[in-house]
């Protein structure tokens, strides 16, 4: 997206507060000068739109962070500044999803709405920014120190954009003719003494009255932060209140089951583990805290470079190109394995030299020796270049341009962790000692090379052979596995724009264009895992592929101008086709007005359909595996229980079931993991998704209050045949609950009751309606005495989010989610600026978040236990709101240099914890997007 314009536009241009307000996206200006020095090209573009003009104006709610704001917030990322925005959904992928698998691990992206992540279209100059085979776009890959500004388009725009556009556009822009050139350092540390954070940025620049050339670099390293050190993941998964909740009898301790007395056993402290009569009862005080090992924040390590070349080739011919790249790395890590012997058939062979009883023992131990890692190493390289001009039809200027682009992303995952069933088999099998006293796997007759035995009932911590904390042993049971992966996004396009008549009130405006994109993608699980040879999850490879050709209209209409209640009435059309290789066609539309009865008043509305096309992953993804948490309705003590109804004893439940967990231990809190593996997968015949949002606003900037400017906007948006992923509760609950049996044919379940499998997949089944307000305060004030203050207060509210379901009587209804955990009914943020004097200045900002609604679970507090919903038990415990505060104070110095010190969550804020994390995505009892502590930095930056 080239931005044309010149000095006398600035000048002409609207009131600043009103141009806030209403085209916040439109380009900031730049000069272009002819070889005789006149300037011409005076045309910008906007966000939304694809007509350049003097005058557009949006009609549509857009949020712009400026670079200046970028700089005072200390963030590291993009996706770390847009979180804070208060339209911002859940993250879909965070840092504190320690058990996320998959290539989109170790990424940042945007959920405006709570619609998702893939339905927030992002691009780079107005260019899309490639995805994953999920359909994720990696907003961490951008650097920091190239961003001008950020404009988010929050509403749909599938008629200009295409695919994706449902909730919103997150458009950023890069720096270009940059002269000059500056770094920059910051270093920042939580107040615990960990989480440390160092980030080296410069910008270079050159440019001359023709074109210039801008390089930005950054590297960034953020050290990973374990969960015991945080109080809500130290002491279990209901924080320090309960502490030993949550713990797993699979410990690092070892046990073993003696069918005599039907109990579990494990070596007492200092005992002999050859003598039978040393293991005492497994109790709690051997249960393992999984918590001990794991991240309840991921390291990461990203080095980008982002370069914009810019030329003039005539006075009407330019040439744009914008180069990246981008390496990521992230590490993960969560506890060693807990391995269970009968879920792999492999117990402890009566004739192993380790086994103390002399023959065959289920056992199960936590492989806590070697911790399971997983390094992800992300390579993106993109071009995008162009040629941009104008030309004249009757005096009026008409834009056009051509681009290619192409987008790679290769990513890289290495884990170690995970045993292989190959080597676990025999290194449990029969083993003898040699004649040097060693123990060897086999036989005396038929030795196995290579292989080590395993004792597997020594605990953590202790010594001898077969010990896990032998080194050889280590290496024997725990190969080393690789993941690859590429996707690859090429994008042609062709716009042309101009004014086709002259009418009372302006131009006629008109956008035309075409473009084809190709998207294939490749994830290739490690031979191990696509095997199932090991303890890791199962997964196939994923690979497919598709193409769309496009073509899309813009029409931008003045009605009246400068007349009695009408100072401006415009209304803009806009349709795009789009026909894809593997589902079909489809349009899309879309129409809004902007009347501004007077000048300081506007009055905007929008209504536009969306849609999302299937990911690769979403159509010809392989087959995974994942260890889900989930209630058994068919339990006694959780809410909702149906325990004894027919659908339950029919499975085989018996009316007093209690859900088992991780070592079929009978749960105490719900969610509760499953102790196996259940799978999920894509589905080759899933159709577009579709959507219809509508948006009302006004503006007004008062007279009578220089440099304030409010807004309110309305919005509305319904989602029809969106694609799901069936979740574990959702099929209990149809099984269970709603009786359906055909979806109970993917439940396998155990003798003693346990869920011990199934199989969930993607399906276009999804609807969802979500309605709110969005207020806006901006309020700059005149110079005082004690410097200027500028005010900015942004807050969204969440009238509705419904989604469908059935009730138990099997009607279709509609369930409210407004509220509950992830989906806050206020957020909102305050931030104050103090412009001391040209020297200092200092930033306060506030980020407010209302009260959500948690489960109620078993020997837990509960506001609302007689709660009910939709002639159903809904029970639930209210959390109360949370307020965290941001302080930034910077140091213009006389040498050219900003000094900034800044401090994340001052009052060191700690929230409540989150029994039932409902749509969170997160390991732990604690909303991922609440600070985990006080963060404290220090940047430097030096401009020559």
């Amino acid at each position: 997206m080239k931005n044309l314009r010149t000095p006398a536009l600035r000048k002409g241009l609207l009131p600043l507060a009103v141009l806030t307000a209403l085209v916040p996206a439109a380009v900031s200006a730049q000069e272009q000068a002819t070889a005789t020095g006149a300037t011409n090209l005076d045309r910008i573009q906007v966000t939304g739109s694809r007509i350049r003009g003097v005058e557009i104006e949006n009609a549509q709610p857009i949020l712009t962070v400026s670079r200046e704001q970028i700089s005072r917030s200390g963030q590291a990322t993009v996706a770390d500044l847009l979180q804070n925005i208060s339209s911002a959904g859940s993250p879909s992928i965070s840092r504190a999803d320690a058990l996320a698998s998959g290539e989109n691990v170790g990424g940042y992206y945007i959920d405006i709405r709570n619609l998702g992540a893939t339905r927030t279209l992002v691009l780079i100059n107005g260019v899309r920014l490639g995805a994953t085979t999920g359909g994720f776009q990696d907003l961490s890959q951008i650097p920091v120190s190239a961003i001008e500004r950020i404009d988010i388009l929050k509403d749909g725009a599938s008629a200009l954009y295409g695919s994706d556009a449902i909730a919103a556009v997150v458009n950023v822009i890069t720096r270009s003719r940059f002269d000059g050139a500056e770094a920059s350092v910051q270093y920042g540390q939580f107040s615990d003494g960990d989480g440390g954070e160092t980030i080296y940025s410069g910008s270079f620049g050159t440019s001359n009255e023709r074109g210039g050339i801008t390089i930005s670099a950054e590297f960034m390293e953020a050290d990973p932060i374990l969960a015991g050190n945080r109080f809500f993941s130290a002491f279990g998964n209901a924080g320090p209140d309960y502490p030993g909740s949550g713990f797993s009898p699979v410990s690092q301790n070892g046990s073993w089951f003696d069918e005599a007395t039907e109990t579990w056993l494990t070596l007492r402290p200092g005992g002999n583990p050859a003598n039978r009569a040393d293991y005492v009862p497994h109790t709690a005080a051997f249960n393992a805290n999984a918590n001990q090992q794991m991240f309840v924040q991921t390291g990461l390590e990203r080095k980008s470079v982002f370069s914009n070349i810019n030329y003039d080739l005539t006075d009407r011919i330019s040439f744009n190109s914008d180069i990246l790249y981008n390496k990521r790395s992230t590490d993960q890590q969560i506890a060693g394995y807990p391995y269970q012997s009968l879920a792999f058939d492999t117990p402890l062979s009566g004739d192993s030299v380790f086994n103390p009883v002399g023959e065959d023992i289920e056992f199960r131990r936590r492989l806590w020796e070697v911790p399971r890692t997983t390094r992800s190493e992300l390579t993106t390289f993109r071009v995008v270049a162009g040629l941009s001009g104008y030309f004249d039809v009757n005096e009026r200027p008409w834009d056009w341009n051509v681009s290619y682009a192409n987008n790679r992303n290769e990513v890289t995952k290495t884990g170690h962790g995970d045993a292989s069933l190959l080597a676990t088999a025999p290194a449990l099998g029969p083993s003898f000692i040699d004649g040097s006293g060693v123990a060897r796997c086999g036989t005396v007759a038929s030795p196995i090379a290579g292989c080590i035995p395993w004792n597997p009932l020594l605990p953590f911590g202790v010594s001898g052979p077969g010990s896990l904390g032998n080194a050889e042993v280590q290496d024997f049971l725990f190969p080393t596995y690789t993941d690859t992966g590429e996707t690859s996004s090429k994008i042609y396009s062709a716009n042309l724009s101009g004014g086709l008549f002259e009418l009372p009130a302006g131009d006629f405006g008109f956008a035309f264009g075409l473009e084809r994109r190709e998207e294939t993608g490749r994830f290739v699980p490690d031979a191990f895992n696509q095997s199932g040879n090991s303890t890791g999850l199962p997964a196939t490879t994923t690979q497919g592929g598709y193409e769309v050709d496009e073509a899309y209209l813009e029409l931008n209409i003045p009605l009246l101008a400068d007349v009695a209640f009408a100072q401006e009435l415009t209304l803009n059309l806009a349709s795009r086709y789009s026909d894809y290789s593997n589902f079909g066609d489809t349009t899309n539309s879309k129409a809004s007005f902007i009347w501004r009865p007077i000048d300081s008043v506007a009055v905007r509305a929008t209504w536009a359909q969306g849609f999302r096309a299937p990911s690769i992953d979403n159509l010809y993804g392989g087959i995974g595996g994942s260890f889900e948490s989930y209630t058994d309705p068919c339990s006694v003590g959780v809410p909702g229980s149906v325990a004894g109804n027919a659908a339950c004893t029919s499975a085989g439940v018996s009316p007093t079931y209690v859900q088992l967990g991780q070592g079929l231990v009978p749960c105490t809190s719900w969610p509760c993991q499953t102790p196996d593996q259940f799978l999920s997968g894509s589905n080759p015949d899933l159709g577009p998704e579709a959507s219809i949002s509508r948006t009302a606003g006004i503006v007004w900037s008062p007279g009578f209050a220089e440099g304030l400017t409010l807004s309110l906007d309305w919005y509305n948006y319904k989602l029809s045949n969106y694609i799901i992923q069936d979740s574990v509760n959702r099929i209990l609950r149809d099984c269970y609950v709603l009786g359906d049996a055909s979806r109970c044919a993917g439940i396998t379940r155990a003798a003693d009751g346990h869920i011990s499998g199934m199989f969930f997949g993607l399906t276009n089944l999804g609807e969802l309606e979500t309605e709110g307000w969005d207020f806006g305060a901006r309020y700059r004030m005149a110079d005082t005495a004690f410097g200027g203050f500028t005010f900015d207060w942004q807050t969204s509210y969440l009238a509705k989010y419904d989604t469908l379901t059935q009730n138990s009587a099997g009607e279709n209804i509609f369930v409210g989610g407004a509220g509950d955990p992830g989906y806050f009914r206020i957020k909102s943020t305050l931030s104050t600026n103090w412009e001391i004097n040209e020297d200092w200045n200092a930033t306060w900002n506030m980020r407010y978040y209302s009260g959500i609604n948690d489960g109620c679970v078993a020997n837990r507090p509960c506001s609302e236990p007689d709660r009910f919903q939709n002639g159903e038990t809904a029970p639930r415990n209210r959390l109360g709101s949370n307020t965290f505060h941001n302080l930034q104070v910077s140091y213009n110095a006389p040498w050219d240099a900003t000094v900034s010190l800044g401090v994340d969550n001052v009052f060191d804020r700690e929230a409540a914890i989150l029994f039932n994390g409902g749509n969170v995505s997160t390991a732990f009892p604690y909303y991922p997007e609440f600070d985990i502590g006080r963060f404290m930095y220090m940047r430097y930056t030096q401009r020559f």
